[in-house]
């Protein structure tokens, strides 16, 4: 069981890492729209990842000043945008779970602003999935293929989680994707070990770009 600091160090974590990955959209999204949104989701993320950091200790030494090993954020919300299809079912995916979490989490000003924010996250990925598994032969094989890629990092958001967490994921996805035409993958192969500073080479990548300002110049003001 996670001590009360490292819980919320990991959640911080999560909304750190999946609102920067989120931000690489800038400049990139297929449609202005889309990349108002994803630039939205991604303050979201990043606020809430602030209110988190600020409980445990230095929000900037938290976000700034810690190496790979040291991050104890889902391995899914590490993994690279891919293509918009992939993006969005990650997006999902996470959502699907953050959603329930805050909601259900101890009341508190964080717990309350990330619980609205989230719905509506789910709600803009889930109308997404959609359009992309219900949409054209080549949208389908795309967010199909994505669904397929990421199946395996989901497994890890359950563990130390209470049960009706995972069932009310579960019936939000199977649900989204009766809608959207796309099977549920069948493997039960899981990955596991963001939570214990086990990561990916793509955190790496993240933190050297996300990091490069504090640790090329230690204590810059403007």
């Amino acid at each position: 069981m996670m001590a009360e600091s490292e819980r919320l160090l990991a959640l911080a974590d999560d909304a750190l890492i999946l609102g920067h990955r989120l931000s690489e959209w800038t400049g990139h999204a297929p449609l202005l729209e889309e990349e108002l949104a994803l630039g939205n989701i991604a303050l979201d993320l990043i606020g809430t990842a602030r209110g988190l950091y600020q409980r445990v200790g230095d929000e900037d030494r938290l976000a700034y000043h810690r190496d790979a090993p040291e991050f104890r954020n889902l391995l899914l919300v590490e993994q690279p945008n891919g293509d918009f299809a992939h993006t969005i079912v990650r997006q999902f995916l996470y959502s699907a779970y953050a959603a329930p979490f805050w909601q259900g989490a101890e009341p508190t000003d964080i717990a309350a602003e990330a619980a609205r924010q989230s719905v509506y996250h789910l709600r803009h990925a889930g109308e997404w999935l959609v359009r992309l598994g219900d949409g054209t032969e080549e949208s389908h094989r795309r967010a199909q293929a994505a669904l397929d890629g990421l199946w395996m990092y989901t497994g890890e958001m359950f563990e130390d989680r209470p049960a009706p967490l995972r069932a009310q994921w579960d019936e939000t996805v199977d649900r989204a994707l009766a809608r959207a035409a796309l099977a549920r993958p069948q493997s039960t192969y899981m990955q596991s070990g963001g939570r214990r500073g086990r990561h990916s080479e793509h955190l790496g990548y993240i933190l050297a770009e996300m990091q490069f300002l504090q640790r090329a110049y230690p204590g810059a003001t403007w």
